[in-house]
């Protein structure tokens, strides 16, 4: 059943969820299609949907995804990280601490995560320029989002996760997915919530992030 959440509390509550997906409990498919369909509505830059999700919900393929989930843990290059950064990811310690328990949680249980969604775009961007690139992201990160808020509403929860990233390839041969004509860009997560109410997530302050007419 919907939350009946309003516009709002979607937006301010849509948490990234590790700890609290509920791993023995099966998603319904016509709720994943539901969530599709809302995807498929989210703007996209001149018309172009070359969006795919790959929605994997079978026993052999899920323990395929789980494995190769940690091995680009275990191997992924962690991006850059600038003093910002390490400074506003300390302003408030003990959430940083909650999040780093909570990745561990994922990566100890991915094997039980009842169902995982890939998004995919037509093309690859790796020699693309800015441009290029930001029509590309400009249009399958609106319709990630969107399904990502819809499937709030329906009381479950996911995690953009860049797992995919330094195993991509190999995920792709796995599923079966055109590595040469796609990129795999999230490995998300999918399950019902434990438990449906999230609070907006504290943040640092708006004046810190907020320019008008110049920067």
């Amino acid at each position: 059943m919907p939350l009946n959440l309003s516009v709002d509390e979607v937006l301010s509550t849509t948490r990234a969820v590790r700890k609290r997906l509920d791993l023995d409990r099966p998603v319904p498919r016509h709720l994943i299609e539901e969530c599709v369909d809302l995807a498929l509505q989210a703007p996209t830059g001149r018309n172009r949907q070359r969006w795919h999700f790959l929605v994997i919900t079978d026993d052999e393929q899920r323990a395929a995804v789980a494995r190769l989930f940690r091995k680009a843990y275990d191997t992924g290059t962690p991006g850059r990280i600038t003093e910002q950064d390490a400074r506003r990811q300390n302003t408030f310690p003990q959430s940083r601490k909650r999040t780093l328990e909570s990745y561990q949680h994922l990566y100890d249980n991915v094997h039980r995560v009842p169902a995982f969604v890939i998004p995919a775009v037509e093309g690859r961007t790796e020699q693309a320029n800015a441009f290029e690139q930001s029509m590309t992201w400009g249009s399958i990160l609106p319709a990630v989002w969107s399904f990502m808020l819809a499937a709030r509403e329906r009381g479950l929860g996911t995690v953009w996760t860049t797992a995919q990233g330094p195993v991509e390839r190999e995920l792709a041969d796995a599923l079966g997915a055109p590595y040469d004509e796609v990129m795999l860009t999230a490995l998300i997560p999918l399950a019902f919530t434990i438990g449906t109410e999230f609070k907006p997530a504290k943040r640092i302050g708006r004046e810190e992030v907020l320019h008008w007419d110049k920067w």
